[in-house]
């Protein structure tokens, strides 16, 4: 039986096939789809709703401190408005990096996280010296990346109950209460059950 010299159905074809969107990208630390074409207003939008909702946070949590530290419900509004510029600053600057940079690189990883914290912690301490700018920007940019870099892993850790069950019988370990109680132990909860019953 002779072959076609070209098929019409070879690898790349069943791929474009099989994928409808040839342009979305796909990183290996990220199970995330990205869409690069995201219009710069977008962005924009999330950062203005992220501040938003950022600033009422702050003021919540600012608020909140300020009845703590027994400020009166008059004093706690100061420590409230410090508290709603802070959590602005930090969840729009954050937000707007992420944004932009999805948008730039294609891509939806840890770099982008480091780099929107580091921008944060400027942001945050903007009318500072040159050190606790750079401290500020490591910080938050270390911080960040670490965070999203577990969340990243986080779906990879996940197992059903049933999965674990199964490995812990297999591997041998031991159910939980499966060792036995010391006497001294036996006893005290012997006695303290008898005197249960008596009441």
């Amino acid at each position: 039986m002779p072959t076609p010299a070209n098929p019409t159905n070879s690898d790349s074809d069943s791929e474009i096939e099989k994928n409808p969107e040839p342009n979305a990208t796909f990183t290996s630390g990220s199970l995330v789809k990205t869409n690069p074409s995201i219009p710069p207003l977008v962005c924009l939008v999330r950062f203005a709703g992220d501040s938003a909702a950022g600033a009422f946070m702050g003021s919540v949590f600012g608020y909140g401190s300020g009845l703590i530290q027994k400020k009166g419900f008059k004093g706690s509004f100061a420590e409230a408005g410090s508290s709603a510029k802070t959590f602005a600053v930090l969840s729009g600057v954050h937000s707007l990096v992420i944004c932009f940079l999805k948008r730039l690189r294609g891509k939806d990883d840890v770099i982008n996280a480091g780099v929107a914290g580091c921008c944060t912690g400027l942001a945050l301490s903007i009318p500072g010296p040159p050190q606790a700018l750079l401290q500020s920007c490591l910080t938050f940019g270390a911080f960040s990346f670490i965070i999203e870099g577990l969340n990243k892993q986080q779906p990879a850790l996940a197992q059903p109950f049933t999965v674990r069950v199964n490995t812990r019988q297999h591997f041998g370990a031991l159910h939980p209460l499966a060792l036995p109680l010391p006497n001294e132990l036996k006893d005290s909860f012997s006695s303290f059950y008898r005197s249960i019953l008596r009441k």
